[in-house]
């Protein structure tokens, strides 16, 4: 019923048409190399380890993302999350087909959402961005995490308090495959994947690779 919603102008220049036109869609600031080889940061070279992740424990590989955080990209991600427009799920993961790698995974997982939240929008960005991409990479999806409570919105919070808002956040259902491919949303300060990855290397994955549709860019180190 959400999908009725769905609005005959462009979310970001209000171009009657598609929820995306086509020129905005063209200036989408894809991420690049170069790229921090461990959490995908945009870098101004190639490095190992970047700024936003040296000195920090990282349950996942790598991480990787199709477009900037930009605040065209962000009133994409309101109308999507927020106003139930369900198909652009679709839509973003064309665009992270495009731009990121297939990841060397054998399955797909996702990052649950806050059961609340859930309810209250009646879908879920991320569980739906995962079964698309399943479908275009061709690999199976697995809802392999549950979570155990709900939390405040990382919205508007310290990187410390992100950390601890979804400490401990999430169980592994089952005995997990190695290698994984982990789904969200948007990839902030890092905090929510990496507290999703860390229960799927408890539930016995040995590699994970985060990827997500867009990502917050800070600073080039």
């Amino acid at each position: 019923m959400l999908d009725l919603l769905l609005p005959q102008r462009c979310l970001i220049c209000f171009v009657p048409g598609d929820p995306v036109c086509g020129g905005c869609r063209s200036a989408l600031r894809p991420i690049g190399p170069p790229l921090c080889e461990r959490c995908g940061a945009a870098t101004a070279w190639p490095v190992r380890r970047c700024a936003e992740c040296t000195g920090r424990r990282l349950a996942f590989a790598r991480a990787r993302a199709a477009v900037e955080y930009d605040e065209a990209v962000r009133q994409v991600v309101a109308a999507w999350k927020e106003r139930g427009l369900r198909r652009l799920a679709a839509w973003a993961a064309e665009i992270v087909v495009e731009s990121v790698g297939r990841p060397e995974a054998t399955c797909i997982a996702h990052v649950p959402g806050d059961p609340d939240r859930r309810l209250k929008r009646g879908h879920h960005a991320a569980e739906r961005l995962a079964r698309e991409l399943s479908a275009a990479w061709a690999l199976p999806f697995e809802p392999l995490l549950t979570r155990t409570r709900g939390s405040r919105r990382q919205r508007g919070l310290t990187r410390r308090e992100r950390r601890r808002n979804v400490a401990g956040a999430f169980l592994p259902r089952a005995r997990v495959p190695a290698r994984v491919a982990l789904i969200d949303d948007v990839y902030t300060t890092g905090a929510t994947v990496n507290a999703a990855a860390s229960a799927l290397r408890k539930g016995g994955a040995r590699r994970i690779e985060v990827v997500t549709f867009a990502r917050a860019v800070r600073f080039k180190s």
